[in-house]
């Protein structure tokens, strides 16, 4: 009896959502070219990451060489959005993330991704704030600061923001207030805060061209001693590193990338779109490559402008670009540079936390959180409590946490989202009949169904495991079966065990790795060599050949090239980020614990296949 319920515990948790387009899916809408769908995706991409990300990172962690740590992140970012693209033009009239998983591979995958989303849409919200309220104070001259520290700044834990931010809070209590009486996102708005932010960009990269110092690439322990001179306070210097282009070597260069890869998130909002595209298949795969490849040149273009302009240890992190210009004479620029900043930070606010409340609500409706997380407004039709209660978090957020502690926590949770996508491509495409028009009914009988005892004296072990020894070279079929199917889950998810601790040597121990230490290369290169003979397992194996709109290229090494750089990018974050969201999915356990029977999260790999 124990055993039974164990296995219909195990095949609730991988159970999926059958779902139909709605009405509103399924109403006409207006098509939607390659071009819409770039500047769609710039806009929703380019956001604080450029204007506050930028100074902290050039500062702390990669010196000049941010330039080549945007670049990272843009590769990482084209690698997840193949990925995501396949996976959301399976079922394009969904339009998130948790749908998607919920209808492809089961419940607690969809609970995992969309709390993590919920996290990352959160944070993003309250970091935007943090940005906003720090633009606002370096306007008016740092008062709010030098008032809020001096108060607060003996009472408030180490792992907290140095004072609490209550502009912030009050910034995001008042947009939640404006989404809780209905207002939507405007097309308008949004389009003239996209122009002001491209006068502002065009601005400073022109100004750096006319303004920057190709010394300041190639800085000395000399030009350090002399700044310090000059200046008498050697506090308002940064750290020299060791100089040069890259003067925190190349671990600066992957944890700067690691940090980057927050300036990248929303290419992903293109894959919602995909049911206005006539040729999705096309589309949408070129619109992610060409949104990121133009914001990475924006990056680059403000990255190298700033570092180019003033000394990367002279860097104000927390307002970097209107202090560079009084850096170079040109101080009433400052203000005029600030104001772009923040009307476009204004509008970035408000986007970041319209999506939050969907999911919170769409969630709710399917019992993965409380019910009452799901009700609406008889007049507004916007969903109170998922409002109220996102918002409420956003500002806790904002209110408590330093602007590099949340880019650290979202750039966790997306990299985490998008590593789960990519494994979830991996895995779909070797599927038998992988089939959403299925009954409910039918479906259930399918898992379900009881397993035929064998008897034992007519088994034949030493020929079935042959059998499936020669099984992992030669398929017995040529199209998917339950057999073939169920040895890919089991390879894909001994691929990320064996991916993640590469990556946990890499990134612990890289020097002594590619300097020959006899334990730590030996144990590389058998973990390279394993990783090979999984994947050539994998590849061996019969995909399914049910046309899609988009199918990733080069499976199965492209996800697993994209599983590996996102986890290599998430070995870089610092301990307390890790702690931080640890709690955040220690108390997304908790939830679920409450709402279905999640108490043991047994691994997907001991279950049965997908149906």
């Amino acid at each position: 009896m124990r055993c039974q319920d164990l296995h219909q515990f195990g095949q609730k948790l991988v159970r999926r959502r059958l779902l139909e387009p709605t009405e509103d899916s399924e109403s006409p809408t207006a098509p939607l070219n390659t071009l819409n769908l770039v500047a769609f995706g710039v806009a929703s991409t380019l956001g604080a990451g450029m204007y506050i990300l930028v100074g902290e990172v050039a500062m702390f962690i990669a010196g000049p060489a941010i330039v080549i740590s945007f670049l990272v992140a843009a590769v990482s970012s084209v690698l997840s959005g193949l990925c995501y693209a396949e996976f959301g033009t399976r079922v394009s009239w969904t339009g998130s993330a948790y749908l998607y998983s919920y209808i492809s591979v089961g419940e607690l995958w969809a609970f995992i991704t969309a709390w993590n989303l919920i996290l990352s849409y959160v944070v993003v919200t309250g970091s935007v704030a943090r940005a906003w309220s720090i633009a606002f104070d370096s306007l008016i001259g740092n008062h709010i600061f030098q008032a809020l520290e001096g108060t607060f700044s003996p009472y408030m834990p180490y792992y907290l923001a140095k004072y609490p931010d209550f502009v912030a809070l009050s910034l995001v209590l008042l947009l939640t207030g404006v989404l809780v009486l209905g207002a939507r996102e405007s097309v308008l708005v949004g389009k003239i805060s996209t122009g002001i932010n491209f006068l502002v960009l065009s601005f400073i990269i022109l100004s750096g061209f006319i303004k920057g110092d190709l010394h300041n690439w190639k800085l000395t322990e000399q030009d350090y001693t002399l700044n310090t001179s000059e200046s008498g306070d050697i506090y308002s210097l940064g750290p020299l590193g060791s100089g040069g282009f890259v003067p925190f070597d190349y671990d600066g260069i992957l944890h700067g990338a690691a940090l980057c890869f927050y300036s990248f998130v929303g290419f992903d909002d293109i894959v919602t779109k995909g049911e206005e595209a006539p040729n999705p298949h096309r589309s949408i795969p070129i619109s992610i490559m060409s949104t990121v490849f133009i914001c990475f040149l924006a990056y680059f273009g403000v990255s190298a402008t700033l570092t180019l302009m003033v000394p990367y240890y002279q860097i104000q992190p927390d307002s970097p670009f209107p202090q560079a210009f009084v850096h170079v004479g040109w101080g009433p620029a400052r203000y005029v540079v600030a104001v772009g900043i923040l009307c476009f930070l204004l509008y970035r606010l408000q986007s970041s936390l319209f999506p939050v409340p969907q999911l919170i609500q769409e969630m709710a409706k399917d019992g993965l959180l409380f019910r009452g997380l799901a009700r609406t407004h008889p007049r507004t039709k916007t969903p109170i409590m998922a409002t109220v209660s996102s918002g409420i978090l956003a500002g806790i957020m904002a209110l408590l946490f330093e602007f590099s502690n949340l880019v650290d926590l979202m750039s966790i949770g997306h990299l985490l989202v998008y590593s789960l996508v990519a494994l979830f491509v991996l895995v779909l495409r070797y599927q038998p009949d992988w089939n959403l028009s299925k009954n409910e009914k039918t479906e259930d009988k399918i898992q379900m169904k009881p397993l035929v005892k064998e008897n034992p004296l007519d088994s034949e072990p030493e020929a079935g495991s042959s059998k499936t020894l020669k099984s992992l070279w030669l398929p017995v079929s040529s199209s998917p079966t339950e057999k073939s199917a169920q040895m890919v889950y089991g390879c894909a998810f001994l691929l990320v065990l064996l991916l993640i601790i590469l990556s946990l040597i890499l990134a612990q121990w890289p020097s002594q790795v590619f300097s020959g230490d006899p334990v730590l290369t030996t144990v590389a290169v058998l973990l390279l060599l394993l990783i090979t003979g999984v994947t050539v397992i994998i590849w061996r194996q019969p995909q399914d050949p049910s046309p899609l709109p988009f199918r990733v290229p080069a499976l199965p090494v492209l996800p697993l090239v994209s599983i590996f750089v996102n986890v290599s990018l998430m070995m870089q974050m610092t301990s307390g980020a890790w702690i931080q969201f640890s709690v955040w999915n220690a108390i997304g356990k908790w939830f679920s614990g409450i709402k279905r029977p999640l108490n043991g999260l047994i691994p997907i790999f001991f279950l049965p296949p997908l149906p």
